[in-house]
């Protein structure tokens, strides 16, 4: 909760300052001016193939086929539902707030040093940024051990730190984007503990309805009721034994069964006091050893 409001705060300081056009846009002018791109053409070549892997449509492709396989092999749909569920999220949160600032981005800006905000634009927050720290973030979510979680939110937080750095470089996004794009999908890695209850649901289901259409009989309705199972106690008064004569006899079961395999450790009360199990009647029960 502590990450979640700090990240927040975060988000809303980015905004503000991008709406008083403050020392944040001029920052964004300056690395815009300078045009990274021509002060170092020989990286143009990778970073143009790198900033791929922010993309929403290449990433999801991935993502989605080494998630279907640990679907497949956990026999589980949790892994696709959660991504699932961070895409729309992404697609909500990060489209709503582009649509609703309008942004022009660096190659279409008007005015220098103005916020190039509410105009025609959907560049703030970027996209880029923030899917990359979605796609990648959600393989460090759904590890199963503290070494693979370690390992891969690494992994991720350099995808999505370089993912951000290219686009300023290319010139495709302001500083300013960046930061916010960053904040913007690790607020969605930070609210999906709150959609797995929803989850869990959809994923229950899934499973009844594929049930349901191969005609697979529901756990409740494929159990039969056991021969031997425990007896009804009659009401009794004051001083009244349960069953004088001996508890009532165990259902006959056919050797082999479960209900045999049951019936036989049945512990029966004979009439003379004496108990023993359904295998050994003259046997007496040997207490214990307390050494």
């Amino acid at each position: 909760m502590a990450l979640l409001w700090a990240t927040l705060g975060f988000y809303a300081a980015i905004v503000a300052a991008v709406l008083s056009t403050s020392w944040l846009v001029r920052l964004d002018w300056q690395l815009m001016l300078f045009r990274p791109y021509k002060q170092w053409p020989e990286l143009h070549a990778f970073l143009d193939y790198f900033v791929v892997l922010g993309q929403r449509g290449p990433t999801a492709v991935l993502i989605a086929a080494w998630l279907s396989w640990r679907c497949w092999r956990q026999r589980t749909l949790r892994p696709l539902l959660v991504m699932a569920s961070a895409l729309l999220l992404l697609n909500v949160t990060v489209g709503a707030a582009k649509l609703g600032m309008g942004r022009e981005g660096p190659h279409y800006a008007n005015v220098i040093g103005s916020n190039e905000m509410f105009l025609t634009g959907d560049i703030f927050p970027s996209g880029h940024t923030a899917n990359a720290v979605v796609t990648w973030g959600i393989l460090a979510y759904l590890a199963t051990t503290p070494r693979a979680r370690r390992t891969l939110s690494v992994i991720a937080a350099v995808f999505a730190l370089g993912v951000g750095t290219t686009t300023v470089y290319l010139g495709t996004h302001w500083v300013s984007d960046v930061l916010l794009g960053w904040a913007a999908g690790l607020l969605v890695l930070l609210a999906l503990p709150w959609c797995e209850p929803v989850i869990a649901a959809v994923e229950r289901q899934v499973f009844l309805l594929r049930d349901r259409l191969l005609g697979v009989p529901a756990p409740h309705e494929s159990a039969p009721a056991l021969a031997g199972g425990p007896h009804p106690v009659p009401a009794l008064r004051q001083g009244e034994e349960p069953y004088p004569h001996g508890e009532p006899a165990v259902a006959t079961a056919r050797p082999g069964t479960a209900a045999h395999a049951m019936a036989a450790n049945v512990r029966v009360r004979q009439p003379g006091g004496r108990a023993h199990t359904g295998g050994r009647p003259d046997r007496p029960i040997r207490p214990v050893s307390s050494r």
